[in-house]
């Protein structure tokens, strides 16, 4: 992997070798000429399941992965934003939206691609209209939602636990499923249910 130097931006691969640095446990990229670790940490992914009284705003993706499906407005978290303002701006950039946040509903992890997801409840404060990451944006009534044609396995398990925080069978914030990692679907049928309350840990 190139790492770049700081103050240059210039690659700077041949100065770095794969070790495990003293005191440590996992191999990384450390500097031969003076011991400098780049460590390499999960990539934070923020978002919102957003309602309009009893509607849930979805975005169509116009980009890989997984384009033409839907998802949540959500995306990587910027250097010194805080997760409720990136919320915030996600929204805005995938679904032209104004949004007012509510509690933090759910962390999610996905280790296969070093993600960690936070997503928020949220309500539409305006009109809202596609971005340039957005092939369509709509509102979907509970029982129109496209199950089959959703983007990613967090996506499911948001629109769930949004629900049973909605309808008082539990309390938020949630976690993954359990034994889910964000590798499959679980063949969720049509329609909107209701959600079953996580198990106990």
């Amino acid at each position: 992997m190139a790492v770049e130097d700081f103050e240059t931006g210039a690659p700077t691969a041949s100065r770095f070798r794969r070790s495990v640095p003293d005191g440590d446990t996992v191999e990384r990229n450390v500097c031969r000429d003076c011991g400098f670790v780049a460590y390499e940490n999960p990539k934070l992914v923020v978002g919102s399941v957003v309602r309009a009284g009893s509607a849930i705003l979805l975005c169509r993706r116009a980009i890989e992965p997984r384009r033409g499906y839907w998802t949540l407005p959500a995306g990587y978290l910027e250097l010194g934003e805080t997760p409720e303002d990136g919320a915030r701006r996600e929204a805005f950039e995938e679904a032209g939206a104004e949004i007012r946040l509510h509690a933090l509903l759910a962390v999610y992890s996905v280790p296969r691609i070093s993600q960690v997801q936070l997503i928020y409840r949220a309500e539409l404060a305006g009109p809202f209209a596609a971005g340039p990451e957005s092939l369509e944006v709509r509102l979907f009534e509970p029982d129109e939602l496209p199950w089959s044609e959703l983007a990613f396995p967090s996506v499911e398990w948001a629109l769930e636990h949004e629900q049973a925080v909605r309808s008082g069978t539990a309390p938020a914030p949630f976690v993954n499923p359990a034994g889910e990692t964000g590798e499959r679907f679980r063949g969720r049928p049509a329609g909107f249910g209701p959600a079953q309350p996580p198990e106990p840990a």
